[in-house]
């Protein structure tokens, strides 16, 4: 079963390819921009992310790193792992977005170095090259390295587990260092969000036996030391949990895994395709990149060449977790975030391939992504201006910010197609990074303060905790679930539902249809004013006398 490889790495045919010394450094600016730049240019928005916070805190301040609480109750929707970095961030750095968001940042981290590892170890430093540009600017990475949530720390780790398990595969006999990472980064991933990480691993590998006609390659995951590792590594949590928690066990397994996989109680409901098209925005701007490498795994599949294939393997990382997670009756973007690093390693690793053959197909693809840049921003002004109402007189700063952005994505998609028509291919995906790395850091410096101010309450908590008012001062009424939400997790406290006979509150927090409520009739009186630009949520002070 060990006598031979079952994945033959291609790295010796790679021929040769020269990364320019200069190229380092601006790698590293790169990953720099677009994993770890900005992490608190926006205040915690959406239903989860001021939840999670809040649990990380929690276990920060009480010490109590078992039991995750959520306003001092038991909140058992996601394992710990998240809460346990995003904890021990908040105790280096301070309580703050920058500290909630760094544990998916870190993430992305992983997922980059185990790519771009994969990558060089089964294709060569050219495949390496090109992941290591294409992956940190790709959408799903760049949005959800900015996440405090467990989407990313799950994919980081799963896609380490996939690197590893690459690696043991194009072994004749896999050594104990590479297991115990195997059983270590699949463990983690049960602790960052359950067990769909052991079925997405098992199903991916069972997936590439079936294709591949190797049907014993998949007991090497099942050595003793692997199960060992894993279990060392995932398991003690979960008992202590159990045992302090005998709810534990059905509200996380059964209600937040397997009815929310079986049943649409949560609401999530999408049609089957939803991640067809999640996966098409995720990989953005390499999306032209997608078409040359559909084409080039229909050569293999003639040719015969792709059994022992690393990038069979690899892709079946990618297309289980597609349709796995198709199949389910609950549906959010990030469910799929595992499948995107495998997938953009075989971009990279076409990529590779073109780039060494000259191919004549390869420029307009280089064409095509460097026109998204100024389409994909005139789209996002539209949209900002239509689907929100808003006046872009009342940010100008935001306009401002499109209008340069715009005007130096047209730029250097020019210079993209320049070199695209010159057939310098290296340079102009090196550019085409470079725009992306750019357009990010605009974002964070021009675009996203003035967007904080429509998507997030941390302006209008600021301004309240400004002005000296306490939690226990504050009402809220008819509020967005995910403004609510927000508006707790800055405050430190649940904020209570106003009525008429609480006398005690001087802020309430409402929205524009509660606003005109018979409930709040006999507050005409009262000073008013829009808690976000977009006038969604207001503000209302109470005794203003």
């Amino acid at each position: 079963m060990n006598s031979t490889s079952p994945i033959r790495s291609r790295a010796v045919e790679e021929g040769s390819f020269q990364i320019p010394i200069w190229g380092v450094p601006f790698l590293l600016l790169f990953l720099y921009v677009c994993l770890f730049s900005g992490l608190s240019a926006l205040g915690v928005v959406g239903p989860d992310e001021p939840r999670y916070a809040a649990i990380a805190r929690a276990m920060a301040a009480t010490g109590d790193w078992i039991t995750p609480r959520l306003w001092g109750s038991p909140w058992f929707e996601k394992p710990v792992l998240y809460y346990w970095g995003a904890g021990i961030a908040m105790r280096i750095f301070g309580v703050g977005e920058f500290a909630a968001r760094l544990p998916s940042a870190l993430a992305a981290l992983l997922a980059v170095i185990a790519v771009s590892w994969t990558a060089l170890r089964s294709y060569g430093i050219a495949a390496a090259w090109f992941s290591l540009l294409m992956l940190p600017t790709s959408v799903a990475v760049i949005a959800f390295s900015r996440a405090a949530s467990t989407d990313m720390l799950f994919a980081g780790f799963i896609t380490a587990a996939m690197a590893v398990a690459s690696e043991m595969l194009q072994k004749p006999r896999p050594g104990n260092v590479l297991r115990i990472a195997f059983g270590f980064f699949l463990g983690a991933a049960v602790l960052a969000k359950g067990p769909a990480a052991v079925i997405l691993a098992g199903g991916a590998t069972l997936l590439w036996a079936a294709l591949s006609h190797q049907w014993t390659a998949p007991f090497r995951f099942l050595h003793p030391l692997i199960i060992a590792v894993f279990c060392v590594t995932a398991l003690p949590w979960y008992v202590l949990c159990a045992l302090r928690n005998p709810d534990f066990l059905n509200v996380f397994i059964w209600q937040h895994n397997f009815q929310r996989y079986l049943t649409p109680v949560f609401e999530h409901r999408q049609p089957f395709w939803f991640f067809g098209v999640v996966f098409l925005v995720a990989i953005i701007p390499w999306l032209p990149f997608l078409i040359s490498s559909i084409s080039d795994a229909i050569k293999r599949l003639r040719a015969s060449e792709w059994h022992d294939s690393p990038a069979l393997f690899i892709g079946c990382w990618s297309l289980f977790t597609i349709v796995f997670f198709s199949l389910s009756q609950s549906k959010l973007p990030g469910y799929i975030l595992p499948a995107i690093p495998p997938a953009v390693l075989l971009l990279a690793v076409s990529t590779a391939g073109r780039v060494r053959q000259k191919s004549f197909g390869l420029p307009s693809a280089v064409i095509c992504t460097g026109l998204m840049f100024p389409i994909g921003i005139a789209i996002a002004v539209a949209q900002w201006i239509h689907a929100a109402n808003i006046d872009p007189q009342l940010h100008v700063h935001i306009a401002r910010g499109f209008q340069i952005a715009l005007g130096a994505a047209t730029i250097l998609a020019t210079v993209i197609a320049i070199y695209a028509f010159r057939r310098k291919l290296n340079e102009a995906i090196f550019v085409t990074a470079s725009t992306t790395s750019l357009l990010v850091l605009l974002a964070n410096r021009l675009i996203l303060p003035g967007v904080d101010t429509l998507v997030s309450p941390r302006p209008a908590a600021m301004w309240a905790m400004g002005h000296s008012v306490r939690a226990d001062e504050v009402a809220v009424y008819g509020l967005p679930r995910a403004y609510g939400y927000g508006l707790n997790y800055y405050f430190n406290a649940t904020l209570p539902e106003w009525t008429p006979e609480n006398t005690h509150a001087k802020i309430l927090f409402c929205g524009k249809e509660a606003l005109n409520s018979p409930q709040l009739e006999s507050l005409h009186g009262e000073a008013k004013f829009p808690a976000t630009d977009d006038e969604k949520v207001f503000i209302v002070l109470l005794n203003s006398d």
